[in-house]
């Protein structure tokens, strides 16, 4: 008797159906036990396992969310209630600056004041309150003042780290270039067959012998800053700096900056007033060509935010898992699962940088592409 004809998926599905029959607090107490015995339970002990359950989901999704967010202060692990990590400058502007350190606020536990002025953290957001740290609202949305914030967060610290690694780098190879008479030396010529490669197989052939030079600098910077960033964001720290909206929108924006500066008439005559087409339809082509225009950057920005974003919920969801089959078989397939998709975000990091780089090239060779009369006939 045939029982299916993909008999590794029929074994599969059988051991994931079977997961909670593994977990050792499903194990009867006394296998002697009488059925009657176990039918007889209370509505207290009913309920006990499944709220000890609902707090550890709540407690996982807490931790991701506190994942994911920026944060005040660099906390590296957690030990017996102790935070192990520093803290981070506060920097505010409330009818002039203050400045104090993140540790003020205890990990949002406690009110900070700075000249006479009471501030609480909340959901990495400060807001304005008064000496017994009072939130007006709901939970999720208070309406007290919130202070202009300057600081230094975990992901501006980042930034800055990764913009001195780069600084460095770089520096170095071009030193290197300069002394050696054109050959690489040191650490920095690890990184060499990558700026050649950005440059053959990136920048030249989207943008043009002629013009491409102009934008290398621009390219090798986004490539590496965005690979390096995505790469921090993998390490236990806890950073997500490219997996932030505002970090993604502020790229994307320098790229629309420098494609609509650059662009030559030919490239906004092709979006006014489309050549070879008849007069009815420019005028319907003007204002989607138009269009296309802020569509360009914000798909930029929306792509490498949903990847990188994405991948930090997918990881850290399989981890909580662990928490939640609480038996060998489940938490074994979760680690597998993590270490897996670890393996798969290494690959998503630079995949993303290529990308962005390469559709940043392909938005400068458009704006600088030279049409020539015949061929628009």
């Amino acid at each position: 008797m045939v029982i299916s004809h993909k008999p590794l998926q029929l074994i599969i599905a059988i051991l994931i159906a079977f997961l909670p029959s593994f977990g050792f607090s499903n194990t009867p107490i006394h296998a002697t036990q009488a059925t009657t015995e176990k039918a007889v339970v209370t509505h207290e002990t009913e309920a006990k396992p499944t709220d000890e359950k609902s707090e550890v989901k709540a407690k996982i999704l807490e931790v991701i969310g506190h994942h994911v967010l920026d944060g005040h202060d660099f906390s590296l692990f957690e030990y017996e209630g102790e935070h192990i990590g520093f803290s981070l400058p506060i920097i505010l502007w409330d009818n002039g600056v203050h400045f104090f350190s993140s540790s003020k606020f205890h990990h949002g536990e406690s009110v900070a004041e700075s000249n006479g002025n009471f501030y609480v953290l909340h959901h990495e957001k400060i807001y304005k309150t008064d000496a017994s740290g009072t939130l007006t609202g709901d939970e999720h949305h208070p309406t007290n003042l919130q202070p202009i914030d300057l600081s230094i967060t975990k992901g501006v610290l980042t930034i800055m780290i990764v913009a001195l690694l780069m600084f460095f780098i770089f520096t170095s190879l071009a030193r290197s270039y300069a002394k050696n008479g054109g050959i690489s030396s040191g650490f920095g010529r690890l990184f060499e067959p990558i700026v050649i490669y950005i440059r053959d197989e990136i920048a030249i052939p989207n943008i043009g012998e002629k013009h491409y030079k102009k934008y290398m600098s621009y390219l090798l910077t986004i490539f590496f800053f965005v690979w390096f960033l995505n790469i921090f964001g993998l390490t236990p720290l806890g950073i997500n700096v490219t997996g932030n909206i505002a970090i993604t929108f502020g790229l994307a924006v320098v790229t629309f900056i420098i494609t609509n500066i650059t662009a030559n008439k030919n490239y906004w005559g092709h979006i006014f007033w489309m050549p070879g087409v008849p007069l009815l339809m420019k005028i319907i082509l003007a204002p989607i060509e138009l269009l296309g225009v802020f569509i360009k950057p914000f798909s930029l920005m929306i792509r490498l935010y949903a990847n990188i974003f994405a991948g930090h919920i997918v990881l850290m969801s399989l981890i909580g898992l662990m928490f939640i089959f609480k038996s060998w078989l489940g938490s074994s397939l979760s680690f597998m699962l993590s270490f897996a998709i670890s393996t798969i975000e290494i690959l998503v990091a630079l995949l993303q940088a290529y990308i962005f780089t390469m559709l940043s090239a392909l938005y400068f060779g458009s704006a600088v592409e030279e049409h020539h009369h015949e061929e628009a006939h």
